[in-house]
């Protein structure tokens, strides 16, 4: 199993990069999380990676943190989830923000992921819910601050004042949040809630 490759970036082509190791070229698979914080070719990189092996290929997949390869290689263990799904759940959400869906139950955020329909939504949360942690640390890792977004803040809101996830779902699910604050989200959410 290659564990980590640590090298000079020789090719980068979203969502594929080389990375030459002392003259032996890497092709890594890449979310684009990953692949938008690479440094320019001819720079030194490290990923960590997860190699898949089937009878007709054997891909690596490279990811800049450790969160993010535990998340991709849990994913993978759910029937239904190949590893085309897990980055593209990696490249549309950071690691925090799927915790924050499963927790919150919150499938409408999950079907924005291209090629989650609405019944692999609703398993992901109920399979991974016992399959992550609030909040891992990993031993050695960057810790990453991840900015929420002002619908999370909302939720986040909506739930401290005691609405249960599947409410505040279907009350955020009503409205237009696209462009809105935080406040403006919750403002709305409780006009909706009072009717």
């Amino acid at each position: 199993m290659i564990g980590s490759l640590r090298g000079k970036l020789a090719v980068k082509q979203a969502p594929q990069v080389v990375i030459d190791c002392q003259g032996v070229g890497y092709e890594v698979e890449t979310p684009m999380s990953t692949f938008l914080d690479l440094p320019p070719v001819g720079n030194e990189v490290f990923l960590h990676t997860h190699l898949v092996v089937r009878e007709d290929s054997q891909t690596l997949y490279g990811f800049g943190g450790e969160d993010e390869r535990h998340l991709f290689r849990t994913l993978l263990r759910i029937s239904g989830v190949g590893a085309k799904m897990g980055l593209a759940i990696l490249s549309t959400m950071s690691v925090a923000d799927f915790q924050r869906c499963v927790e919150y139950e919150d499938a409408a955020a999950l079907v924005k992921v291209p090629g989650v329909g609405k019944k692999t939504a609703e398993r992901l949360i109920i399979e991974m819910r016992d399959k992550i942690e609030p909040a891992r640390t990993v031993p050695g890792a960057a810790r990453v601050t991840v900015e929420a977004s002002p619908r999370t803040e909302a939720v986040d809101a909506l739930m401290a004042l005691g609405y249960k996830a599947g409410e505040v779902n279907k009350l955020i699910a009503s409205l237009d949040v696209e462009g809105q604050t935080a406040e403006d989200i919750i403002r709305h959410a409780l006009r909706q809630a009072a009717r």
